[in-house]
């Protein structure tokens, strides 16, 4: 009996389908990685102008509720294992209809995700030399990006593994090196003294009224991109309900240490009204106390760091649009894999649209203006994402009690804080509307959703026409990984 059960859960699953080759380090370091993006790279230094100090409980705000986000995804995906992704949830939950939305609404996000990341990469190599075309790093960025998605996915999680471990050790060195200079008042050469009273001897904590906090919160979402990418990738680890629960616990303690931590850090050694808006504080902090060698290596690894997130962004996009293909919501051909397990169709496809970085460098005067605006893009449709599984989560409660009550990896407070994270998606739309640099990106969003109920419609009756089902069922059987349980 043991030998027939160890063989169905190691055994390489069937050609056209994927193959869980994450380990436990790879899941819980993407889960990190995940965390740690562009947005706090690049992003920090426009919001640090806009919000000063206060982007610090801008963050602590938004990682309270992402928490309770990735947990309810948590629950649902372990509720079966037989899930892939949040699509299957919403076309489970919701209806076939939801399963298309979300999953073509993802896999669009994480395009427009990477075009921001391409762009960020451009800004740091062009940090190195500004002389180098601002389209050749980001033709270099989409090939490179396509030959790691090429190959399988333990290669790719060995790939993020080491990604995760550059940032981690970055961002602690950052925090390390800073106390040390608050601790010895050191002093930059504009006479700047490092000191925590920087934060709020500079106009307070919150120098631009309650205005400049809530307009923090725009970009300040974008930088929680990626988190759930634990959950697109715990479909292809070996033990999801031992690694999940792990990796979504950390979530407050990564959120405390490189957010929150960091930002501390750099606000104090250098004061808020200092750091320019277009470049990372992370590498002007510690060129401004002197540290230029240190400057150079934090340049490199935010651009690894960039590199990094728009690697997983391609990954969840692809295999987003796998799901779709076998749903029967995207052209067959995508459903196709290589001999490792990899959906090679999807892979192309998707790096085609990642070009659009290259013109997109040349639509605004800085590098910033066009990383603002894919930015505010892609949080106005991280929201529907984010949106779907907690509305899922909420049918999910209301339809099967006994799976949450037999559920090890309970969601806190799950009949109420999933209306508190919807309420709380009202106020960031809101934000969204009433800053200038994201209005017309958010109002874009529309746009994008009418073409996609114009698509489902017509992919609807050619299904009916087939006579094909919707979409594909989710098996309610016991999973291969829950046979020795």
């Amino acid at each position: 009996m043991s030998t027939t059960t160890t063989a169905s859960t190691t055994a390489k699953p069937p050609q056209g389908e994927m193959q869980r080759g994450l380990k436990n380090r790879h899941l819980q370091l993407i889960a990190i990685g995940g965390a740690i993006g562009t947005g706090l790279f690049l992003g920090s230094g426009k919001l640090i102008s806009v919000s000063g100090p206060s982007i610090v409980f801008v963050y602590m705000v938004i990682g309270f509720f992402v928490f309770f986000i990735m947990r309810a995804l948590g629950e649902l995906l372990l509720s079966n294992l037989h899930y892939k992704t949040f699509g299957d949830i919403a076309k489970d939950m919701l209806g076939p209809w939801a399963g298309f939305f979300v999953s073509w609404n993802y896999w669009f996000s994480w395009v427009i995700a990477c075009v921001a990341d391409i762009v960020a990469i451009t800004a740091y190599v062009q940090w190195f030399n500004a002389d180098i075309p601002s389209w050749l790093p980001a033709l270099v960025a989409v090939v490179v990006l396509t030959v790691l998605n090429l190959q399988p996915v333990k290669w790719f999680g060995e790939t993020e593994f080491w990604f995760a471990i550059i940032k981690i050790v970055a961002i602690l060195g950052l925090i390390a090196v800073g106390i040390v200079l608050i601790l010895t008042r050191f002093q930059s050469p504009d006479g700047d003294t490092a000191t925590l009273s920087n934060l709020w001897e500079h106009g307070g904590m919150f120098p631009m009224g309650a205005s400049g906090f809530v307009l923090g919160f725009q970009m300040g979402i974008f930088s929680f991109i990626g988190v759930e990418l634990v959950g697109t990738a715990a479909a292809e680890t070996e033990n999801p309900r031992k690694t999940l629960p792990k990796a979504i616990n950390s979530i407050v303690a990564r959120i405390l240490i490189f957010y929150v931590g960091a930002l501390i850090v750099i606000m104090s050694v250098t004061p808020w009204d200092k750091i320019e808006p277009g470049k990372s504080p992370f590498v002007s902090t510690l060129a401004i106390a002197g540290f230029g060698l240190a400057a150079f290596a934090i340049q490199l690894v935010v651009l690894s760091s960039a590199a990094s997130s728009a690697n997983s962004g391609l990954y969840s996009g692809t295999r987003m649009l796998f799901g779709l293909s076998k749903d029967g919501h995207a052209p067959e051909a995508f459903a196709s894999t290589s001999r490792q397990g990899v959906p090679t169709k999807a892979v192309f496809f998707t790096c085609v649209f990642l070009f659009s970085a290259i013109p997109l460098l040349f639509a605004g005067d800085e590098v910033i203006a066009a990383f603002t605006f894919v930015s505010s893009m892609c949080a106005t449709l991280i929201l529907f994402t984010w949106g779907s599984i907690v509305v899922s989560y909420i049918v999910y409660l209301r339809r099967f009690p006994e799976k949450h009550l037999a559920s090890k990896f309970k969601m806190p407070m799950a009949r109420v804080a999933p209306w508190l994270v919807l309420a709380f998606f009202a106020f960031i739309a809101g934000t969204l509307i009433y800053g200038d640099d994201t209005r017309l990106p958010f109002l874009a969003a529309p746009v994008w959703f009418l073409i996609l109920t114009v698509l489902w419609q017509l992919r609807k009756r050619k299904l009916q026409r087939e006579g094909r089902p919707l979409t594909a069922s989710i098996p309610t059987i016991a999973h291969p990984l829950d046979e020795t349980q």
